[in-house]
C-alpha cells in the first residue's frame, strides 16, 4: 500500500462519513476504516514493519495524516448526531403545564423539636432571648466557674465524655449552663436568656435516660429578682406547657451553682396525682431543676452580686415531650419510626 493508496481511502471514508444518517451506520464506516483487525487504512501499519529509510518515513507520515482526518470526521459526525437526536426528541416532547403533579409527601415535625420550639415561643413571650453556645466546651465553662470543685462527682470520668484524658481538657458539655456564664462574661445585666442544645452524659440507655439528649437552660439575672419570680416564671411555663389544671410543686435541692435550689415536679399525667406505675407510686414527675445564681457564680462572672440576684433553671425536653405525648420510653424518640413520626 502506498500513500496514495491511503489518501484514496481517506477521502472514500469522508465521503461515507458525510452520508451517514445514524449511530449505527457511523460505527459501521468506524469498523471498516480504523478496526485494528480488517480495518482498511489500520492494515497500513502493519506494512510499516516491512519497508526501510525514506519509503517508511513517507508511508508513515500519509498513515497518520489518513488516520487522524477520518478519526477526526468520525467524532465530528459523532456530535453532529447526538445534537440532532436530543433536538429531535426535544421538539417531539410535549408538556401539559396545567396536569396535576403527583402529591408530594410532606415530612412531620419531630416531638422533641415541636416542643423546644413550643419552649421558645413561651419564653418569647416572657422576653427571653434564645441563644445557642458551642457543644464542645472547656473545664473552665463546663465546671469550674459553676462552682463545681475538682472532686464533684459530675467531673468524674463515668459521669462526662472527655476528648482529651479523663478530669482535664476538653468535653462534651453535660449541660447548656456553660452559656450562662459566657454570656455574663460578655455583657452588663440584666439577662433574660434560655439556651437550648444537645449535651452528653454517660448515661446508661433507659426508658427515662439516653447519653446523648436535649436541655433547655435558662438565666434571669437583674436587680431585685427573688425566689417569687422563680416560682411564678416557672409555674408559668410548666402549665403552658402540660395545662392549666396540671398541678406543679417545687421542692428544695441542691445544686453547686444556685442557692437556694429547687426542683420543680408535675402530677403524673395518667394518674393525676394519685401514684401508678408510670411516676412509681409518687404521683409526681420530675421535670426540671433550678435555684438562685450562687452569689460566687456572679461574682466569677463579674456581675456584683450585691447589686444584682438572679435564677437559671435547665429542663429536659426529651422527657417534656415523652410525657406530653404519652410516650413512655425516651428511646423511642430517636428510632426513626415514621409511624411515631407522622403523628406530628
Amino acid at each position: 500500500m502506498t500513500g496514495d493508496d491511503l489518501q484514496a481511502l481517506a477521502r472514500s471514508a469522508l465521503e461515507e462519513i458525510a452520508g451517514v444518517a445514524d449511530q449505527d451506520q457511523l460505527e459501521e464506516v468506524r469498523r471498516r476504516y480504523l478496526a485494528r483487525h480488517g480495518g482498511s487504512i489500520a492494515a497500513a501499519a502493519t506494512q510499516l514493519a516491512r519497508v526501510q529509510g525514506e519509503e517508511r518515513a513517507a508511508l508513515g507520515r500519509a498513515f497518520n495524516s489518513a488516520k487522524g482526518a477520518v478519526t477526526e470526521a468520525l467524532e465530528r459526525r459523532q456530535t453532529e448526531l447526538e445534537q440532532g437526536s436530543w433536538e429531535v426528541g426535544l421538539s417531539a416532547e410535549e408538556m401539559d403545564v396545567t396536569h396535576p403533579l403527583h402529591p408530594l409527601r410532606r415530612g412531620h415535625q419531630h416531638p422533641v423539636a415541636r416542643t423546644v420550639r413550643e419552649i421558645e415561643d413561651i419564653f418569647a413571650r416572657l422576653g427571653y432571648l434564645s441563644v445557642a453556645g458551642p457543644e464542645i466546651e472547656d473545664d473552665l465553662h463546663n465546671f469550674q466557674m459553676l462552682n463545681m470543685p475538682p472532686e464533684h462527682p459530675a467531673r468524674d470520668g463515668h459521669d462526662t465524655f472527655y476528648l482529651a484524658g479523663d478530669g482535664a481538657g476538653w468535653l462534651y458539655r453535660t449541660h447548656t449552663s456553660p452559656m450562662q456564664m459566657r454570656t455574663m462574661l460578655a455583657g452588663q445585666p440584666p439577662f433574660r436568656i434560655i439556651v437550648p442544645g444537645k449535651v452528653a452524659r454517660r448515661d446508661n440507655p433507659d426508658p427515662t435516660h439516653n447519653p446523648v439528649f436535649h436541655q433547655v437552660e435558662g438565666l434571669c439575672v437583674d436587680q431585685g429578682v427573688t425566689v417569687a419570680d422563680l416560682k411564678g416564671t416557672l409555674e408559668y411555663v410548666l402549665r403552658q406547657l402540660f395545662g392549666k389544671e396540671r398541678g406543679v410543686r417545687l421542692r428544695a435541692s441542691f445544686f453547686p451553682y444556685t442557692e437556694p435550689s429547687l426542683e420543680a415536679d408535675v402530677a403524673c399525667g395518667i394518674c393525676l396525682g394519685e401514684g401508678c406505675r408510670s411516676c412509681l407510686g409518687k404521683g409526681w414527675i420530675e421535670i426540671l431543676g433550678s435555684g438562685m445564681v450562687h452569689p460566687d457564680v456572679l461574682a466569677t462572672a463579674g456581675v456584683d452580686p450585691d447589686r444584682y440576684s438572679g435564677f437559671a433553671f435547665g429542663m429536659g425536653p426529651d422527657r417534656i415531650a415523652a410525657l406530653r405525648y404519652g410516650i413512655r420510653d425516651v428511646r423511642e424518640l430517636y428510632e426513626n419510626d415514621l409511624r411515631l413520626l407522622e403523628g406530628f
